[in-house]
C-alpha cells in the first residue's frame, strides 16, 4: 500500500524558459497518472483545463518564481527547471529535479554543475559570447519522457 507521502506528490514547472514540448509531455502525464502539476511563471500561460493542473502566476522578479517553488515543494516532489541554483535548493528540500533535456541533477553532480554555470556567467559578464544550449531535439525529448516516467512509475510503488 503506498504511503501518504507518495500519494501528496507534485510535480511543479519553472515554466518562465520551459519548452512547450516539454510542458505537453508533462499536461499528458499529469493527466494519465492524476498527479497535481503545478506550472510556475511571471507571465501568462496557457494550460489545459484539468483537475490536476494548476498555473500560478507570480509578479515579475528576479528569482520570484524560484522562490515560489522553494516555499512550496516538498521532499519528493519533482521539479522541471533549467535553472541549476534552483535545482540546488530543490535537493536541499530532498525534492528531485530534472531538466527538461532529461537530465537529473542530483547532490552528485550539483557542484560541477553550479560551478560551470558560474563559470560560463563570469565568461558572459567579460563580454564573451558562450552561446545558449543546442534546440531541444528528438533524444533530448525522449530522455526527459524516460525520466519523468520513471519518477512516475517510483512513486507509484513506494
Amino acid at each position: 500500500m503506498p504511503d501518504s507521502s507518495s500519494a501528496t506528490r507534485r510535480i511543479w514547472v519553472d515554466a518562465d524558459a520551459c519548452p512547450v514540448v516539454i510542458r505537453d509531455i508533462l499536461f499528458r502525464a499529469a493527466e494519465r497518472v492524476t498527479i497535481p502539476l503545478t506550472l510556475v511563471a511571471n507571465h501568462g500561460l496557457r494550460v489545459p483545463p484539468s483537475r490536476v493542473i494548476r498555473f500560478l502566476q507570480v509578479p515579475p522578479g528576479l528569482d520570484v518564481a524560484d522562490s515560489a517553488i522553494v516555499a512550496r515543494v516538498s521532499a519528493g516532489d519533482l521539479v522541471v527547471t533549467q535553472d541549476i541554483p534552483l535545482a540546488a535548493l530543490v535537493l536541499e528540500k530532498r525534492a528531485v529535479a530534472l531538466n527538461p533535456r532529461g537530465q537529473l541533477y542530483t547532490p552528485d553532480n550539483m557542484a560541477e554543475r553550479l560551478s560551470m554555470r558560474n563559470f560560463m556567467e563570469e565568461l558572459r559578464g567579460a563580454g564573451i559570447q558562450t552561446g545558449g544550449p543546442p534546440p531541444l531535439g528528438p533524444r533530448e525529448r525522449q530522455a526527459f519522457a524516460a525520466e519523468l516516467d520513471r519518477w512516475l512509475a517510483q512513486r507509484s510503488v513506494r
